[in-house]
């Protein structure tokens, strides 16, 4: 018993460990190849920045990188407000009873619901670019926004709301000066979420960008089919470097909001 107790006692952890070092161990090498010398991803030939200089330099790389932020904060921005406007008169109305619509959004199979607003578009003879791609973003951001936001509203005293009413305020002023404050620290947190997951995505991006308006994931990958490159590894370091500052934002938000 003993040496099976001992046994169980160090092999979760080698196996835990086991398990983030085959996560982590190829991001670690992309970010130290994004710094090699020569061309090859595979060779090690010597220390240089050139790729990051190259990147910045390129056109290509800033037009995606300005579709993806435009794309990722209008998308933030509608999914915020639809949600905030859907949930405070949503509950007057009686239209919460579609909550469960918006999980279908996380349920469903995001290829499933590329190849439909891609369908969509088509039938509705939308041209594909930034506006599609707002469309489709936004449909996803608000699978993940509005289960945020309703359960903070959830926590809000109906006595503030009626106590607004009866001092003479309109249900705009109360959503302005009562809810919005009360929902603010679960709605920054919902921006952030939305932000990373809008300005990483491929899936949705790949169906529904079209040739005049690639994001920046859609960019590498063009880049990855016509050959690896340092100049992958380094958008894609830059990638991982600012989704992970946002991931620790949102994790932070989440941790205050919880004390």
């Amino acid at each position: 018993m003993q040496t099976q107790r001992a046994w169980m006692e160090w092999q979760f952890p080698v196996f835990v460990t086991c398990v983030y070092l085959f996560l982590y161990i190829p991001v670690v090498i992309l970010m130290i190849f994004s710094f090699n010398r020569g061309d090859s991803p595979t060779y090690w030939l010597g220390f240089t920045t050139d790729w990051y200089a190259e990147l910045f330099a390129s056109s290509e790389v800033y037009d995606a990188l300005s579709n993806s932020i435009i794309v990722a904060a209008t998308s933030v921005f509608l999914s915020i407000f639809l949600s905030a406007l859907y949930i405070f008169y949503g509950r007057a109305s009686g239209l919460n009873s579609l909550l469960p619509l918006f999980y279908l959004g996380l349920a469903v199979p995001e290829i499933v619901i590329s190849v439909g607003l891609l369908a969509t578009f088509y039938v509705l003879s939308l041209p594909l670019g930034i506006t599609t791609l707002i469309a489709g973003h936004t449909l996803i951001g608000l699978g993940y926004v509005v289960p945020i936001i309703y359960a903070r509203y959830n926590e809000l005293d109906e006595h503030l709301l009626e106590a607004s009413y009866d001092l003479g305020a309109t249900r705009a002023q109360t959503f302005f000066y009562i809810v919005i404050p009360f929902l603010f620290p679960a709605l920054l947190s919902s921006a952030l979420l939305v932000f990373i997951i809008s300005f990483d995505d491929f899936v949705l991006s790949f169906f529904c960008s079209g040739p005049s308006a690639q994001t920046l994931p859609v960019y590498l990958f063009a880049l990855i089919r016509s050959g690896a490159t340092p100049m992958v590894n380094a958008i894609s370091t830059l990638m991982l470097v600012s989704s992970a500052v946002s991931v620790g934002v949102f994790s932070w938000l989440q941790y205050g909001r919880e004390q």
